[in-house]
């Protein structure tokens, strides 16, 4: 089975990460994978080395008909089965070169922002009723587009376990951290939307920090064009209350399974998500957890069966979680070690790629009568 996926861009983020562990399993799961990006990214040499059949175009407009032709070309020559985009954007030059094809089967993915600006919006409208499926990561993300979703497929996200063995660098050297620090934190980008909640983490830290002086906590995640103001706001909370030497921004970082090993505490503060791969990464690499409590994270927790939860922006209850886990060692473990089973069985990469290429086999089929 011969897919292609298509990325605009190969910049670090939650369906990019997705789309590159798929890439680099596919050929476990029987696929045999052509990726496209048409900008790149900060990922790209990942992309590269994935095992894929990689690559690069150049979309200079919005819609870019020299590229809806380099991509049908490509579908042609290779004999694509399944073309599948993640973006309204990548879906509408993939639509445009299937054209035709009778025997080509195209997929679209949703995997939140669902702050769709207007132009996105009606691209996803003119595209559903002609996608051969329409994915989306978790059943409550169906409930927030602002279109019917009561067809589509929920195919949750998957992460690959293998690709979060850290690499022996001490984030805590680099961080020059006391031996008996406890650490805390979370990975998020900084979005010019609303959607990542790090100033809730940032006002209840003065109370964990009087009570337990030897936490320290980080964000790791790039800030985006118009975010600048959020960081802003969570590094001058941070310094009128005196714990700014404490609190450590990160920035955009390529190392992941480091910071991930280097946690005591993963805490994510968030205002909306799909079904976020940074959750399901700290799942894998065994790192408790601590969640607001919107639909999406109380899914991928099964209600909070796997996690520790705080209503949305509450800084005193989400403190006092905080407290309770750093003071006890053995229920921080018991809560990574039944997450990790958990996610193992529902979030991994090859339970994703299973589901993936059942629906795949399933539009193939119907392509054929």
């Amino acid at each position: 089975m011969k897919i292609l996926h298509f990325l605009d861009t190969t910049n670090r983020g939650g369906a990019e990460v997705l789309t590159l562990d798929v890439c680099r399993n596919t050929a476990k799961a029987g696929l045999e994978m052509t990726f496209v990006t048409s900008k790149g990214g900060t990922m790209e040499e990942d992309f590269r080395q994935s095992g894929a059949d990689f690559h690069k175009f150049r979309r200079s407009l919005p819609l870019d008909f020299s590229l809806v032709k380099q991509l049908r070309q490509i579908i042609v020559a290779k004999q694509i089965s399944i073309v599948h985009a993640h973006q309204p954007v990548e879906a509408l030059h993939l639509y445009l070169a299937t054209r035709k094809l009778k025997n080509v089967g195209k997929v679209l993915s949703y995997h939140g922002g669902t702050t769709l600006d207007w132009k996105n919006l009606q691209a996803a409208k003119f595209l559903i009723p002609r996608m051969d499926a329409n994915v989306i990561v978790s059943e409550s993300l169906k409930k927030d587009y602002g279109f019917d979703t009561k067809d589509f497929t929920v195919i949750y996200n998957g992460t690959d376990a293998a690709r979060l063995k850290p690499s022996g660098k001490s984030l805590r050297q680099e961080l020059n951290l006391p031996k008996d620090a406890l650490l805390i934190g979370m990975i998020g980008n900084f979005y010019a939307e609303q959607r990542k909640d790090q100033l809730t983490i940032c006002r209840a830290l003065p109370k964990i920090f009087a009570e337990i002086p030897n936490v320290h906590c980080l964000f790791a995640g790039k800030t985006e064009n118009g975010a600048e103001v959020k960081l802003a706001d969570c590094k001058k909370n941070c310094a009128e209350n005196g714990i700014a030497e404490k609190v450590h921004f990160l920035g955009a970082r390529n190392d992941i399974p480091d910071i991930l090993a280097a946690l005591d505490l993963f805490i994510f503060s968030s205002f909306h998500e799909g079904l976020p791969i940074a959750m399901i990464e700290a799942m894998l690499a065994k790192v408790p957890l601590i969640i607001s409590d919107i639909e999406p994270l109380m899914e991928a927790s099964e209600n909070g069966k796997y996690a520790e939860v705080f209503p949305l922006q509450n800084v005193e209850i989400l403190s006092g979680k905080v407290l309770q886990l750093l003071k006890n060692k053995d229920l921080r473990d018991s809560l990574a070690n039944r997450a990790f089973d958990f996610a193992n069985e529902k979030f991994s990469i090859e339970a994703h790629l299973k589901n993936l290429k059942n629906l795949y086999e399933k539009i193939i089929s119907s392509l054929q009568f």
